[in-house]
């Protein structure tokens, strides 16, 4: 494959030739070029100038910042790109965690030595922009080609971080962790409680983009850190009724739902305001199976207000992996009304009580997780079940969120209640007779007020 740089990119390696260094593209652009991805930022090193020198050369270009000046790093933006330039460094571990280290940058290392600094064969591959040279010491082209996530070296295990790294990686480019990298994997769990809730976050927010969350599930179980979740762990070996799960047990289920609702969330062409609560819905939805699953009477595994439980313990793990309070705020009404259209006919009351009930999220985002649920149980054909209550919702425009109140505070002092406690109950009664359908419309309304004013 013939790779090639943005010109903005040449640019900058050709300034930088001309001021005496060797310039490589690095990282995860190379990675993506190779996988005929377009690379959001570009990362290059440089090779043979001082820090100071590699600013004044390429000032000239754009607006230059240095942003990491223990860690050699200038920002830059140039026609509407934005490029990282660093120094090769080197790395020293000095204590437990992801920030134990000590770092030094030498402009004059060797490349394939900085390389080995690198996490991933597929991460530590090196481009010439300008002669078109791929410089890839440890195999990485290789990996890439056979989908496998390979670590490059020990120096691996000096940053438990680049365990959750592998995950969201293998979610992302649909890859499968190297046995022996998983094994280098366990050995780090002793060191996971060093990890900051921050970190953690940000690499299951990558997760939850991906394209492929199931490959990063299983990248997960196979390093050994599924333990660290064990409302995770709970699912596998759960059993359901082969009669609508014939896919197997809730952990198989749970990896089938997640890669839907990825599907579904592209679909949409959904941004992360929407994918996140679709995704972690995704995954936390039967949380609460394992708790509540048993086998009746007539031999039928059963797990009645698997739902409910559910909330609880999607809290507990959405949580311990860090996810801000408002997006647990979203996901906590997914999960506890996923079964709701199996309960009910889609009438415009049921629509409204249930818009309500999902706030701060709408019907169109708990139908995308009712088709993901509904649609991950193999050999059964993908379906939406679900689809009669968001047509339901659209026609009286409940599917984006609650239903507006009609009654306000404004026109029950046009009807001349006064105002006080007793206005709030009033406003309170009327949005319960608005969402069962007694009024919707102003006028209606007034007339409602008027009748409930006249009995207090």
């Amino acid at each position: 494959m013939k790779l090639q740089a943005a010109r903005p990119v040449k640019s900058v390696c050709q300034h930088l030739k001309d001021a005496g260094a060797k310039a490589y593209l690095v990282g995860g652009c190379v990675r993506d070029m190779m996988l005929g991805l377009t690379p959001k930022d570009f990362d290059i090193e440089v090779y043979g100038l001082e820090l100071q020198q590699v600013q004044q050369s390429i000032a000239p270009l754009g607006r230059c910042e240095l942003v990491g000046k223990s860690f050699g790093v200038i920002k830059l933006w140039t026609n509407g790109h934005e490029i990282d330039i660093a120094l090769p460094r080197k790395e020293r571990k000095t204590g437990a965690g992801h920030r134990g280290f000590a770092v030094r940058f030498d402009p004059n290392l060797d490349p394939h030595e900085a390389s080995s600094r690198r996490d991933f064969t597929i991460n530590a591959m090196m481009f010439d922009a300008l002669n078109g040279e791929l410089l890839d010491f440890h195999g990485g082209r290789k990996d890439l080609e056979a989908s496998v996530l390979r670590h490059i070296s020990p120096a691996f295990a000096e940053d438990p971080l680049r365990v959750l790294r592998s995950m969201q990686l293998a979610a992302r480019f649909s890859l499968e962790l190297a046995d022996d990298t998983a094994a280098l994997c366990r050995t780090l769990l002793k060191e996971a409680g060093a990890l900051s809730v921050e970190r953690i976050w940000a690499e299951w927010q990558k997760w939850a983009m991906a394209s492929s969350p199931s490959r990063g599930l299983a990248a997960l179980e196979k390093s050994g850190w599924l333990e660290l979740y064990p409302e995770l762990t709970a699912m596998k070996g759960c059993p359901q009724d082969e009669k609508w799960h014939p896919e197997g047990d809730v952990w198989t289920h749970t990896s089938l739902v997640v890669d839907i609702a990825a599907q579904v969330a592209e679909r949409y062409e959904w941004k992360a305001e929407k994918r996140l609560p679709l995704m972690f819905a995704a995954l936390c939805h039967d949380l609460g199976k394992p708790a509540t699953t048993f086998r009746d009477e007539q031999g039928c595994i059963r797990s009645p207000e698997h739902c409910a439980l559910g909330v609880e313990l999607s809290n507990a793990f959405l949580q311990r992996i860090g996810a801000p309070a408002s997006l647990m705020q979203s996901i906590a009404p997914l999960v506890k009304e996923h079964m709701t259209h199996m309960h009910g006919e889609p009438t415009k009351r049921a629509v409204r009580r249930l818009s309500h009930r999902l706030e701060p999220v709408d019907i169109e985002l708990w139908e995308a997780l009712v088709e993901s649920d509904a649609s991950a149980r193999p050999p059964h054909p993908p379906s939406r079940p679900a689809l009669p209550w968001l047509q339901a919702a659209e026609e009286i425009s409940s599917h984006q969120g609650k239903p507006e109140p009609i009654v306000t505070g404004e026109m029950l002092l046009g009807l001349g209640m006064q105002p006080g406690p007793a206005m709030g109950d009033v406003i309170r009664h009327a949005y319960e007779a608005q969402l069962d359908g007694e009024f919707d419309r102003v006028e209606t309304a007034r007339e409602w007020c008027k009748t409930y004013l006249a009995g207090l």
